[in-house]
């Protein structure tokens, strides 16, 4: 489990395909400094495992699942990745609850400035709107952001000079594909309402229900 605030943006040393997988060592002083191997990290927002640790770098593994779902496929040499270590119990939870299990690829589909906030939007898979509500929360290659617009098959996120600089956002261009994970209690809310045509199993919870009981407003 994680929060989406980025600790550490590492470097792509080398990767290696094995099989359908891929074998990738990322140089992050900072990360492998308190990382033992079997740790959870976080790279872009997909949750892997250290497998090895080599001074300033370490070493982990995609499978041919991971791949399929995921950009990793196309990460080369001199790329840079958000970094996150697993949360801890006593960790503040300054983001929102992310897994590290990507749900879809989407696309940068343009940006525009505000002052100092940056506007980015994003194209994805319609049926995957469905939990993406305007002022919740989304995570975009790892990165825990509130979505500020909701479209059809898109959204917009707002953000800060902060998040940009400690980011690899600072260089998202059009056209970028990005790992996206959406809010895992929007899942879990949308498997209990009733079926609605999509093969949800009916549970009684309605969002009368649920608007009564103070879950919305």
């Amino acid at each position: 489990m994680f929060t989406g605030l980025i600790e550490e943006v590492g470097e792509v040393e080398r990767t290696s395909r094995h099989g359908g997988g891929v074998q990738l060592v990322i140089l992050a002083p900072q990360i492998a400094a308190i990382s033992a191997v079997g740790d959870s990290i976080a790279c872009n927002g997909v949750c892997l495992t250290i497998e090895r640790l080599m001074g300033e770098s370490f070493e982990i593994h995609a499978g041919t699942a991971t791949m399929q779902r995921t950009t990793l496929g196309s990460w080369r040499g001199g790329g840079r990745v958000n970094l996150e270590t697993a949360l801890k119990p006593t960790d503040r939870l300054g983001g929102h609850f992310v897994q590290g299990h990507v749900d879809c690829v989407g696309v940068c589909t343009g940006q525009r400035r505000q002052g100092e906030t940056v506007f980015f939007s994003f194209e994805m898979p319609p049926e995957q709107m469905a939990y993406v509500v305007e002022k919740g929360s989304i995570a975009v290659d790892g990165i825990s952001l509130t979505v500020t617009e909701v479209q059809d098959s898109s959204f917009s996120v707002a953000i800060i000079p902060h998040t940009i600089s400690h980011t690899t956002l600072g260089e998202m261009r059009s056209g970028v594909a990005v790992n996206v994970e959406c809010d895992i209690l929007a899942k879990y809310v949308r498997k209990m309402l009733p079926a609605g045509g999509d093969g949800a199993v009916s549970s009684g919870i309605t969002e009368d229900f649920l608007r009564d009981n103070g879950f919305m407003s």
